[in-house]
C-alpha cells in the first residue's frame, strides 16, 4: 500500500511539471474530459473561471488579450485567429477544437485534425445565448452544476447594475478603424445592461458588404446623437496598428457641438478579440459602468 500510494505521488509530480500539451494525452477522451484547442477567447475564459484550464492546451499567442495573458503560459501558439496554424494544431492531438465565424476559412481543414465546434453565440436573446454556450462547454467536464452557479452569480451581478442606472441614459459604442468609426450593436451594453442608444441621423448612409451592413458615422453625427457617454473599441490598436487619439475625437466632438460627451476608450483586446464568455462579459460589464 506504501508502494502504491508512493508511485501515485511520483506519477503525479511527473504529470504537474509537464507542459499542457504533454499533459493533454493524459486527459485525452477519458473521464476528465476532451483536451482543448480554443480560437476563441471567450470559450478559454470560460474554462478558465469554471477551473476546467487544465484542459486547454493550445490557444493564439498573437494577440492575446490582457485579461487571458496568464493563459498563454505553458500553452502552445497555435497561430493567429484569422489565420491559425493548422499543423501546430494537428501537432497537439487534440480531442476538441473551438471556433467561430473567424476561422470559417479554415474550418474544412480544422476539421479533418479533430472534432471542431463553433461556439459563436445563437441569435436571440444574449444571456440565453451566453447561458447555452457556457453548459454547453460545462457538459464536456460533467461540470454543469458549476456552470449554472456561475451563471447565476453574473445575472444578479446584471440585475444589480441595471439598478444603478439612470433610466435616461443613452450610450453609444462605436468601432475605430484607421481614423474612420462605425456603429457597433453591442448587447452587453443594450440587453444586458439595458442601456439605451440613441437613434441615427437620417443623414447617416448604410454601406453593405457581402451580408453585412455597416453605419460609418462622423464625430459631427456621433454629436448630432448626443450620447451622454461614447464608448470607443479601437481595432486599430487591438490588430497592432496605430492606436487612436481619444483627444483628437474629443476635440472633434468639441468643434460639432457635442463638448458634452463622455469618451471612454475601452480595452481594444477584450472588445474586439473577445467577448461571450463568463469572464469576458464580466469584464466588459465593470469596463462599461467605469466609463459612466
Amino acid at each position: 500500500m506504501k508502494v502504491s500510494g508512493l508511485t501515485l505521488s511520483v506519477t503525479t509530480l511527473l504529470l504537474a511539471s509537464l507542459p499542457f500539451s504533454a499533459q493533454a494525452h493524459e486527459v485525452e477522451g477519458g473521464a476528465h474530459g476532451p483536451s482543448v484547442v480554443s480560437l476563441d477567447w471567450g470559450a478559454a475564459d470560460t474554462l478558465d473561471e469554471l477551473g476546467l484550464s487544465e484542459h486547454l492546451i493550445g490557444v493564439s499567442h498573437k494577440p492575446a488579450p490582457a485579461y487571458v495573458a496568464h493563459l498563454v503560459e505553458g500553452r502552445a501558439d497555435i497561430g493567429g485567429l484569422k489565420e491559425p496554424d493548422v499543423e501546430a494544431i494537428a501537432g497537439l492531438e487534440p480531442d476538441l477544437i473551438l471556433v467561430t465565424g473567424r476561422q470559417s476559412g479554415s474550418l474544412e481543414v480544422l476539421k479533418a485534425v479533430a472534432e471542431t465546434r463553433d461556439v459563436t453565440l445563437a441569435e436571440g436573446d444574449y444571456f440565453e445565448a451566453l447561458s447555452g454556450k457556457v453548459l454547453s462547454l460545462a457538459s464536456e467536464y460533467h461540470a454543469e452544476e458549476k456552470a449554472r452557479e456561475h451563471l447565476a452569480a453574473l445575472e444578479s451581478d446584471i440585475a444589480t447594475a441595471r439598478e444603478g442606472l439612470a433610466e435616461d441614459l443613452e450610450a453609444l459604442v462605436v468601432i475605430h478603424n484607421d481614423g474612420r468609426y462605425i456603429l457597433r450593436q453591442e448587447p452587453v451594453v443594450t440587453e444586458l445592461l439595458q442601456i439605451a442608444q440613441p437613434e441615427l441621423p437620417d443623414s447617416v448612409e448604410p454601406v453593405s458588404r457581402g451580408k453585412r451592413t455597416f453605419y460609418p458615422l462622423s464625430p459631427a453625427n456621433i454629436a448630432e446623437m448626443a450620447p451622454d457617454e461614447l464608448y470607443v473599441i479601437d481595432r486599430s490598436a487591438a490588430i497592432g496598428q496605430t492606436p487612436m487619439d481619444a483627444e483628437v475625437l474629443r476635440a472633434a466632438l468639441a468643434d460639432a457641438g457635442g463638448e458634452t460627451i463622455g469618451v471612454t476608450v475601452l480595452s481594444p483586446g477584450l472588445w474586439y478579440l473577445s467577448g461571450s464568455g463568463l469572464q469576458s462579459v464580466r469584464a466588459q460589464m465593470n469596463e462599461i459602468l467605469e466609463g459612466l
